[in-house]
């Protein structure tokens, strides 16, 4: 039984979301400003997602990252269908995200009906100090992907 709330900046588990991001500065920018979602499982902490607002009716998805050690059995998949679910309630018309130019993420978010915008060259060379390397070969690129949310009307036509 997977059980998500929403919870405040405070008490959003450091150590859970430098999984998904290895700088602890970047997260301290970023984490005030935003909506915090928590999963839990069996009591415990499973998975942390934040976004946060970067435009009228738009918010950028921060961070998602779920517990290592039972990764790959949906929970990230339920926790981002439940935020996705939370920022159309909410009015948003379009999440974002950004990402490596490879790797497991990317497709994670693609299943998920985000697709790809542009590119920011250089992005993890520029932004944080240490390499980011996944399977062997290092993050330089960064993806902006996004996810539209159509008026329930868009499907009329006006004459």
């Amino acid at each position: 039984m997977l059980r998500i709330n929403e919870v405040p900046p405070s008490e959003a588990p450091m150590e859970l979301l430098l999984v998904a991001d290895p700088s602890e500065d970047a997260i301290k920018r970023y984490l005030n400003q935003a909506r915090c979602f928590i999963a839990y499982s069996r009591g415990a902490i499973a998975g942390v997602c934040v976004v946060k607002p970067i435009a009228r009716g738009t918010l950028e998805l921060m961070n998602i990252a779920v517990s290592p050690s039972i990764q790959q059995n949906g929970i990230g998949t339920r926790l981002l269908q439940h935020v996705i679910e939370k920022v159309k309630e909410s009015g948003a018309r379009r999440l974002e995200v950004g990402t490596g130019t490879f790797g497991h993420q990317l497709t994670f978010y693609q299943r998920q009906g985000f697709r790809v915008e542009h590119i920011s060259k250089d992005f993890f060379l520029k932004n944080y100090p240490e390499p980011i390397i996944e399977n062997g070969v290092q993050h330089k690129d960064m993806l902006r992907l996004s996810l539209e949310f159509p008026d329930d009307n868009s499907h009329q036509r006006t004459i």
